[in-house]
């Protein structure tokens, strides 16, 4: 894990992501997905996120979260549903920056579910 990729999620399966802003000293901010099947919670993803960037002196805010279904296979990534916690993440903003990353992929998202 590391704050230089725009999108760091598990190579495979379901699991939980949040979209988070990494505010630079410079007073610019980039956007980053990260998704994980260890995160039990939505904001256990967040805060080791949160944890980096303290390290690097830098300030994050989480814009909010949902879910990620990843099938390499298939080369399909589906992004739907919400945190409890952090509410619903913009799912547009997701799916670009995971486009960039996984350009050959059928990526798609969907307001429902959880």
């Amino acid at each position: 894990m590391s704050l230089e990729q725009d999108v760091d999620i598990d190579p495979s399966g379901k699991f939980k992501y949040v979209l988070i802003k990494l505010h630079h000293d410079d007073n610019t901010s980039k956007l980053l997905v990260r998704g994980y099947a260890w995160g039990e919670y939505h904001d256990d993803i967040y805060q080791k996120t949160l944890e980096l960037a303290m390290k690097s002196g830098l300030d994050t805010e989480c814009l909010g979260g949902g879910r990620i279904s990843h099938d390499p296979e298939k080369k399909e990534i589906f992004v739907y549903g919400y945190s409890v916690g952090y509410g619903r993440a913009d799912h547009t903003q997701t799916v670009k920056l995971i486009q960039k990353k996984y350009p050959s992929y059928k990526v798609d998202w969907s307001n429902e579910g959880y």
